[in-house]
């Protein structure tokens, strides 16, 4: 198992691309990048497929080099400042079945130095989606205190986000949910540990969060009317 998983030597992979972001400098690294990152986080998506399954088989784990649950680690830079052509971190993200037709929430694992996490939910929804989440909250706020307090999710996870600084149009300002109504994200975040991601523990850990975060994702299904 040792030898599928990523290993200290990803992180500086990422710290050295960190500091040399150009072209000729990721080229030269290429063999390094597949080694250290490409191939470990294709095995692990692959490791956690039938457990992630489990949980909901609507979710999907795609070990493909493009086009799967690994994200490019080409940056675009078509509207940004910053012309960097990498991204310094992993991202691998699995998505929802229509993820690629609607904003739908998804599981996410984040690796950079330092800087590791794991996420669950849904990041910068449209409105029409938001406002889905938001009628939701109201219509079955029994069911959203019920997955938002879980003990098991709220000892791994918090929310983090935007918020609205004043009710959303439509929704009464003295709402007992306020505080949830006026947020523009739904993603919960759970820190892990740079060791923790190179231990051939990182399958299990992964699902096992994914799992305390199945509440949330349950109700925000539901709410878009997504099957879980």
């Amino acid at each position: 198992m040792r030898g599928r998983c990523f290993t200290p030597e990803s992180f500086d992979f990422l710290v050295d691309l960190a500091a040399n972001n150009n072209r000729d400098w990721f080229m030269e690294n290429r063999q390094r990048y597949e080694r250290t990152i490409r191939t470990p986080a294709l095995n692990l998506i692959s490791d956690i497929a039938a457990d992630l399954a489990m949980i909901s088989p609507h979710f999907l784990a795609l070990p493909k080099k493009v086009g799967g649950s690994l994200l490019r680690i080409h940056r675009d830079v078509r509207f940004s400042r910053d012309k960097s052509p990498y991204k310094t971190n992993i991202g691998i993200q699995f998505r929802h079945e229509m993820g690629r037709d609607i904003h739908a929430p998804g599981f996410y694992l984040h690796i950079e130095k330092s800087e590791c996490f794991i996420g669950a939910g849904i990041w910068r929804p449209d409105s029409a989606t938001l406002g889905k989440i938001r009628d939701a909250i109201i219509e079955k706020s029994d069911a959203w205190i019920a997955a938002r307090d879980n003990s098991a999710f709220r000892k791994q996870f918090a929310f983090e986000g935007d918020s609205l600084k004043n009710a959303p149009r439509g929704y009464a300002r003295d709402h007992p949910l306020i505080s949830d109504l006026k947020r523009k994200d739904f993603i919960a975040i759970a820190p892990i540990g740079d060791r923790r991601i190179t231990s051939s523990d990182l399958p299990g850990e992964l699902v096992g969060r994914f799992s305390q975060a199945a509440p949330i994702m349950r109700f925000l299904c539901r709410a878009l009317e997504l099957r879980f």
